[in-house]
Formats: C-alpha cells, sequence, structure tokens
C-alpha cells in the first residue's frame, strides 16, 4: 500500500481515514516542540482521546523502521524532519510506555502525504494542514488546481484500505491571484514585487499561474527567510536567461534536424537543470 500522487488525496482518505490521535502521555525531554506545536498536538491529544483506543492494537514501529519505508521515495527525510512535522501538529504518533514514539500505517500514510504534497506541489504547511484536516472530517481536500475531488466510493472516513493509488501524472495548476497568495504564503507585496520584476508572471495568454510560478513563488518565500531577497533572486533571473540564451543557440541545428519527432528543447531543459543543481550542490558543499 503505497499513496504516490499528491493529486489523488480522495485515495488516501480510507488509508489515513480520520485522524486517530495517540492518548494524552507525558512527553520526554527529547526534541522539544515549539509552543505552538505543543498547544496543536494538546488539542489532537483531547479531541481524539475517545478514538485513540483501536490505534493501540495496531502494529506500530518505532521511528527509525520509519525513516527505512520513506527513505526509498523521500531520500532526505530525517529524524528531525519527522520531529518537526509533529511538533507542527500535523502527526501524532503513540508513545510507548517507554516515552519512545510509536508509528502506525495511517501516521506512515499520513508522512508519505505530507512530503509527497511538499515534493510535488511545494505546498505551505497551513495549506497541507488545512488538507488534513479535511481529510480528518472525511472529506476530499482541495487540490491545488482548485477543484475539489469526490469522495463517491463510500470509504471516506472509513478506516478501510482501498488499495494502493494508481500513479498520475503531475496535474496542470491554474490558480488564481488569490489561490497564488493562499498556497504560496507570500505577502501582496512581495508577489507585486517579483511580478515588476517578471520573476513570477502568469502563464502566457491567460490571467493564471502555473506550476512554475508557484515553485518560484514560494522558493522566493522560504529564500527571504535566509536573507535572500528581490536583489538576489534578479541577479538569478539573469543568469538563467544567458543559460538560457547559449542552450538555445546550441541545439538550434538539432531541433530544425529531429523536427516534430522529438522534444529537443524539453530534454534539453531537464538535462540543464539537473546539470546546474548538481554544480550547485558541489559548489556549496565545498564552500560553505
Amino acid at each position: 500500500m503505497r499513496y504516490r500522487s499528491a493529486n489523488s488525496a480522495s485515495s488516501i482518505l480510507g488509508v489515513i481515514g480520520p485522524r486517530n490521535s495517540p492518548l494524552a502521555m507525558p512527553k520526554p525531554a527529547e526534541s522539544p516542540a515549539s509552543a505552538t506545536g505543543e498547544a496543536r498536538a494538546r488539542s489532537a491529544e483531547t479531541a481524539s482521546a475517545s478514538v485513540s483506543e483501536p490505534r493501540l492494537r495496531q502494529p506500530t514501529r518505532s521511528i527509525g523502521q520509519v525513516m527505512a519505508i520513506l527513505r526509498t521515495e523521500f531520500p532526505e527525510i530525517s529524524i528531525s524532519k519527522i520531529r518537526f512535522l509533529e511538533a507542527e501538529g500535523l502527526i501524532s504518533p503513540l508513545r510507548a510506555p517507554s516515552g519512545y514514539r510509536r508509528y502506525t500505517e495511517g501516521d506512515v500514510e499520513r508522512l508519505r502525504y505530507v512530503l509527497s504534497v511538499q515534493r510535488e506541489h511545494y505546498l505551505p504547511l497551513k495549506v497541507i494542514r488545512e488538507h488534513l484536516e479535511q481529510i480528518d472530517r472525511g472529506q476530499t481536500p482541495l487540490s491545488v488546481s482548485g477543484h475539489n475531488g469526490s469522495a463517491s466510493n463510500g470509504q471516506a472516513g472509513s478506516g478501510h484500505n482501498p488499495g494502493p493509488a494508481a500513479p498520475t501524472a503531475k496535474q496542470p495548476v491554474r490558480l488564481t491571484r488569490q489561490e497564488l497568495l493562499d498556497a504560496s504564503g507570500l505577502t501582496e507585496s512581495t508577489l507585486s514585487e517579483l511580478e515588476r520584476n517578471q520573476i513570477v508572471v502568469t502563464r502566457r495568454g491567460t490571467a493564471h499561474y502555473g506550476r512554475d510560478a508557484l515553485t518560484l513563488a514560494i522558493a522566493a518565500r522560504r529564500l527571504a527567510e535566509y536573507g535572500i531577497d528581490g536583489r538576489h533572486l534578479r541577479a538569478f533571473k539573469l543568469a538563467a536567461e544567458r543559460e538560457v540564451g547559449l542552450v538555445e543557440q546550441a541545439i538550434a541545428p538539432y531541433v530544425r534536424r529531429a523536427g516534430s519527432n522529438r522534444d529537443v528543447p524539453g530534454d534539453v531543459t531537464q538535462l540543464v537543470i539537473s546539470f546546474h543543481a548538481a554544480l550547485v550542490r558541489t559548489a556549496m558543499e565545498r564552500n560553505v
């Protein structure tokens, strides 16, 4: 049973089901949560104490075992990442009498969902939390493309496993300006600055924003937390435009020869992205 696509939130309703939080038990001193995270966790424990007992009878795993399960899909997963998501109230593992965290299958699928939508849609935690709250109520969350799914199979909230979700291709993202603000967490003034610098733009010929605009908006918000502001982003944009100019000039003869039989620009774009990312990682590892 594996959830593999952030676009198929309705398919995990039966896997995660309404959230069953752990019994309220004292927490050990390891990795203290933020005040906000502790408040969310206490609220979830109080609200769900009556449904915790069934979870105690389910097979559970240690945090190390959960890491081993998820690492093949999410190589960058770490214990600190899992604990951070717990502190933010997105997961609520059980506690063994010894105080160690214990994770049920539903907890693992919940983690898989959070990590998937973060990676594939770059959603901020606030939006992911809203999705999970809808799943907890047996509803199908609003997707980033702005369309509600339909839990027509009658399994939402039933706790039954509907079977593995079939992998699906990424669906086109079509966001209004307000939806982009909500999904990215940007302020109006920051988005306006990004638009003035033509870093975030609408899709050609439309008034809507696509997947790349969402990616850039979220990255800009997160980079700002590290002091990388509009001045730096403009430099990144100019460097990218120079790279594009070099690539277009180099591949022009191959595009003409290939005709419509091959997507040469698309192939080369993916190669350049991979090459560029590896260069940046190598330089950062060497210099930082």
